[in-house]
């Protein structure tokens, strides 16, 4: 992925991913700033005997604004620079993909059947390490390490359980899909044979196995929500009582624990999250593990590297000595000769399957011959380019395609 990302020449493209990556560190930097401003304006409000602050608890309070307004304008910035990366580099992934499937044989269609969690990840190690800063206490980086721990491997683990079913539920909702279709498009013929009745009865009971899918996903998706949220609260309140021990004590201010709690719940809004993200980068990647298959697919047929644009002078088309299979198991065409000269009509006539189709793709060359050779005006068409050869010919398909 990287030449689409990081396109070389393209100093504009560059240096937004550049500006992009610059903004996102700044937007979490000033993440974790604002619950520090915040503890700052309570412990000045409290008078918990900290030093006076320049700002004042007004200051403070209307700083910790800035910050939060910073911290959203920092990320609209980043998403507003990557957005022309991103849509430049699906362009030209879609180009690239779009003309390799153009150069694909026709064996080929005959037989054919990051700016997410990196962010989560800094913001996490950023407010663990302000924690530890504020507080001088391990056993709230512990506490909260091990909520994190324990809530990715219980979401990662229901995750691929919900995209199982998920997968079910539409399988299912396709297959009622093409049965509905499929019997509109036949009306009359369904008509004909009186079967309104066994399509319904076929369509209901493709709708009951969507039905069933579907309630299993619902159910799935509600145990998903109610586990996330009995771990994010169970590593709230451990770590809120183990700060209100603090203060009572005497050794922390209430702006320590206004601190703590507020870094708690900015932690739980994007681990909210973490099951969608996972989900769609699982589906990214066979995605663009499926995409980079396609790329890597050779073409069977290949101009030459010295290949010449084709001359018409006459007309002149001849098979000669032609042996060809799809399949080395049944041989299509076995050494067949014609000759065409220029100006001449010819009807090749024969029983389904006996190659008919098949000498017209052979003279287009979507296929090259196992034996032999096929040339126009004594050029064999394998010496000269595919497009110069298809702009020369006029074909009339048996199919009616509008």
């Amino acid at each position: 992925m990287s030449p689409f990302l990081w396109p070389a020449g393209n100093l504009d493209l560059r240096a937004r991913v550049v500006l992009a990556l610059l903004a996102l560190i700044a937007t979490k930097f000033v993440a974790i700033l604002a619950p520090i401003l915040q503890a700052w304006a309570v412990d000045d409000l409290a008078d918990s005997g900290v030093p006076d602050f320049a700002l004042g608890a007004i200051g403070l309070t209307v700083a910790y604004g800035m910050a939060r307004i910073a911290t959203n304008g920092f990320q609209q910035i980043r998403d507003a620079l990557f957005a022309k990366v991103a849509q430049r580099a699906l362009r030209r992934l879609a180009l690239e993909t779009f003309e390799h499937i153009h150069r694909l044989s026709l064996r080929y269609h005959i037989t054919r059947k990051v700016f997410s969690t990196g962010p989560l990840v800094l913001e996490l190690v950023l407010i663990g390490g302000a924690i530890f800063w504020k507080l001088q206490d391990w056993r709230y980086v512990g506490i909260i390490i091990a909520t994190i721990a324990v809530y990715v491997w219980f979401t990662f683990a229901i995750t691929e359980w919900r995209v199982k079913l998920r997968r079910k539920m539409n399988e299912q909702d396709t297959d009622a899909n093409q049965k509905a279709i499929d019997s509109l498009l036949n009306f009359e013929t369904v008509k004909y044979f009186g079967a309104a009745g066994r399509e319904a009865a076929r369509y209901d009971q493709a709708m009951a196995g969507y039905e069933a899918a579907a309630l299993k996903t619902s159910y799935s998706l509600a145990f998903l929500n109610f586990g996330q949220a009995v771990l994010i609260t169970a590593g709230l309140v451990t770590v809120m009582l183990l700060a209100a021990v603090g203060v009572q004590a005497g050794e922390l201010t209430v702006g320590a624990f206004v601190l703590v709690h507020a870094y708690m719940i900015q932690i739980t809004m994007p681990l909210n999250f973490l099951g969608t993200v996972y989900r769609e980068i699982r589906q990214a990647l066979v995605d663009m593990r499926q995409m980079f298959d396609l790329l890597d697919e050779p073409p069977d047929v290949r101009d030459r590297q010295d290949a010449s644009a084709l001359r018409i002078t006459d007309g002149h088309v001849r098979f000669d000595a032609v042996s060809f299979s799809y399949d080395p198991e049944r041989q299509i065409l076995d050494q067949v000769t014609v000759d065409i000269p220029a100006g001449r009509t010819i009807a090749i006539v024969g029983p389904s399957g006996s190659g008919k189709s098949t000498i017209g793709r052979l003279l287009f060359r979507f296929y090259d011959v196992t034996g032999g050779a096929v040339s126009i005006d004594g050029q064999d068409v394998r010496d000269v380019t595919q497009s110069s050869l298809h702009q020369a010919i006029g074909v009339v398909p048996q199919d009616t395609v509008l």
